[in-house]
């Protein structure tokens, strides 16, 4: 149960703080430097098959071992790590490939997915603790 607890809390605050940071900072600079190449609208269920492995991802990886060590530290930095190097994974192979992939994007989304990722796996670690 409490895993379960920890997976929706997560997803909860995942949501929340992902849709608020591409709605309010990063969706124009994503229009401003990739314009044509975006979708006029998300695909639902992609986004949707992501965040359903991601947030599974976030539980295994980083908060079952901080609930088996009876402390936060380990929910903050293995989420940390595993959002650097899925984040780092998807922006720098972007970059790699796309001409119009900037630095500034790989920056940003390195760094957003390591404080976001860091950040859910703690919310997560805290509800499965209740």
């Amino acid at each position: 149960m409490r895993y379960l607890k920890a997976a929706v809390a997560t997803a909860i605050a995942f949501l929340v703080i992902d849709l608020a940071w591409i709605t309010l900072f990063l969706g124009d600079v994503y229009e401003a430097q990739l314009g044509n190449m975006m979708r006029e609208a998300p695909d639902a269920l992609a986004a949707g098959a992501f965040y359903l492995g991601y947030i599974a991802g976030i539980v295994y990886l980083a908060i079952r071992p901080a609930l088996q060590a009876g402390r936060v530290g380990p929910a903050l930095t293995n989420g940390a790590v595993l959002g650097a190097l899925a984040y780092g994974t998807y922006t720098l192979t972007n970059y790699a490939i796309f001409k119009q992939w900037s630095v500034t994007l790989v920056l940003s989304d390195i760094a957003w997915g390591t404080v976001l990722t860091a950040s859910c796996a703690g919310v997560g670690y805290v509800a499965a603790r209740k």
